[in-house]
């Protein structure tokens, strides 16, 4: 025999060492059967299951995770079918009811007549990736929540209630219930600033913004930073008499937290002057339009003295 020749047996011992000294898990399934007919030693140290234990595709079904499980399965054999070679990521179980990320790569083998014959693959680990991938979505879902919030006062942004606004004005359109807008706006708040300095300033927004929490009861409702000493307090599904009873508790529960204001030409405490808007007509208009309404009745308990509600209808 020359240099160049070698036995089947060789080959097939070389073919068998390449694939067991890598990390991928090798496998084929005879197609008729759907039997292993062979699948790496690999398996037991990352799963736990034996190499003899792998018998028949169902063994690898059942040793999916049940939330992935039907999907896998299906989509496997229906790809498998048509003859088209195809992976999947889902979670397999691991004897000690723990589970490992797996991507399977899977080839479909044919015979000459066009039939399948076997399926060949790799399985590989790719728990690591998944867990980066998953702390990926975190930080960004993290990202984007701090994207609608106030930096200050930790109550939503401005932007966060525009986006709100624009959500429950298709909503109250679809459905014909009123919606309401509570603008508020912390009386003499530059007087107050000035004689407290800017530091106690945002301690003041803060408390302001802690207190109106309370307000904000339902999981619709958004309180936000307007900005500058403003808040608004948006209320789905709220008629005029209700947007008015909680502004009308807003006052009370300001006063209540009794937050020194000397500089006040009202009291010695910080009080708040709101505007109260609801429509029950959802025109092509932008929500714009009601924001306008309700800071002009702002603007109205401003002028008429402060410390007082203004409410309307648009």
């Amino acid at each position: 025999m020359s240099d160049k020749e070698y036995d089947a047996d060789s080959v097939d011992a070389v073919h068998k060492t390449l694939l067991e000294s890598t990390k991928a898990i090798p496998w084929k399934i005879d197609w008729d059967t759907m039997t292993f007919a062979y699948i790496g030693p690999q398996i037991e140290p990352l799963l736990g299951w034996t190499q003899e234990s792998w018998v028949t595709a169902e063994d690898w079904a059942m040793r999916i995770h049940p939330d992935d499980r039907d999907y896998v399965v299906n989509f496997c054999i229906s790809q498998s079918k048509e003859g088209i070679d195809h992976e999947a990521d889902y979670r397999a179980l691991t004897k000690d009811n723990g589970y490992v990320w797996i991507r399977d790569v899977v080839h479909v083998v044919r015979k000459e007549n066009g039939d399948v014959e076997a399926l060949v693959g790799f399985m590989f680990d790719i728990s690591e990736r998944k867990k980066a991938e998953e702390e990926l979505i975190r930080l960004q879902a993290e990202l984007e929540a701090l994207s609608f919030m106030d930096g200050l006062t930790g109550i939503a942004n401005r932007r966060r209630l525009d986006a709100a606004l624009e959500t429950e004005w298709a909503s109250a359109r679809r459905s014909g219930t009123p919606l309401s807008l509570v603008m508020l706006d912390v009386d003499y708040f530059k007087q107050y600033n000035d004689r407290y300095g800017h530091g106690q300033g945002d301690t003041c927004l803060k408390d302001v913004a802690e207190t109106l929490q309370a307000a904000a009861a339902r999981p619709r409702d958004v309180l936000a930073r307007f900005g500058g000493e403003e808040f608004a307090l948006l209320l789905p599904e709220t008629d005029a008499d209700a947007a008015k009873a909680i502004a009308e508790r807003c006052i009370r529960l300001i006063a209540a937290r009794e937050i020194p204001h000397e500089a006040s030409r009202i009291g010695p405490l910080v009080t708040v002057s709101i505007g109260v808007g609801t429509t029950h007509t959802f025109t092509e208009d932008e929500p714009r339009r009601f924001v306008d309404f309700v800071d002009g009745l702002l603007y109205q308990a401003k002028h008429n003295g402060r410390n007082r509600i203004e409410s309307g209808t648009m």
